[in-house]
């Protein structure tokens, strides 16, 4: 079945590289996982207690803002809703923030979601990947690795942090980190939703515009 691109992306069949910051350089002993914000308990986890969570298999359609599109990757990871089910959230939690390691800041780079859109098998917090072209394997470093956030295709890829590190719980919506300068709270791609001025563009962003012959992957 053939696919519709949203607006002004163009498709690849290879899973591009692009990150903010350093590569996190996985220690399993200093890794954490913080469950806080508008609940009635604060949680962190070990990595050994995340990944002893249930696995779920889904295969999903990605969209940068940078305007390549890639469809039907398989990833395995942890749904949203598995870490949802170890709190107990104040009843008006409307909104999260899911934090990833940055520049040596465990909590450096967030990207606020709205909740309701989270609770399905799209929503996974990843480890392993395949498509038609790659057998199963870890995602890399540079895309990741030990645990990264993969969104529902409803929202453009920055809202997917990586080296993730904990979620946090909201009654309001807050910007996260690409929000907070210039990016679209919403960011829906079938809307190019890409910035909070329609107008703006960040430094670069048009000689930055990915293209096939420039795409290149781990």
């Amino acid at each position: 079945m053939t696919k519709t691109l949203p607006p002004g992306q163009l498709e690849t069949e290879k899973w591009p590289l692009l990150h903010q910051g350093d590569v996190y350089q996985f220690n399993e002993e200093t890794w954490h996982f913080k469950l806080f914000g508008a609940i009635k308990e604060e949680v962190t986890l070990t990595f050994k207690q995340v990944m002893s969570l249930p696995k779920t298999i889904s295969t999903l359609d990605m969209h940068c803002v940078t305007t390549w599109s890639k469809f039907d990757t398989t990833f395995e990871g942890i749904t949203f809703r598995e870490f949802l089910n170890l709190v107990e959230i104040d009843p008006d939690v409307k909104f999260v923030k899911i934090y990833g390691y940055l520049n040596g800041d465990w909590f450096g780079y967030s990207a606020n979601l709205p909740l309701e859109p989270l609770l399905k098998d799209d929503s996974l917090f990843v480890y392993r990947w395949s498509d038609k072209n790659h057998d199963w394997k870890d995602i890399s470093p540079k895309h990741g690795y030990p645990l990264r956030f993969i969104p529902p295709a409803t929202f453009y890829l920055w809202k997917g942090s990586k080296w993730v590190s904990g979620i946090e719980f909201l009654k309001e919506d807050e910007a996260g980190f690409w929000e907070e300068r210039g990016y679209s709270m919403g960011a829906d791609p079938w809307k190019e939703d890409r910035f909070s001025d329609p107008t703006y563009k960040p430094d670069g962003f048009k000689d930055q515009k990915w293209k096939k012959e420039e795409n290149n992957e781990e």
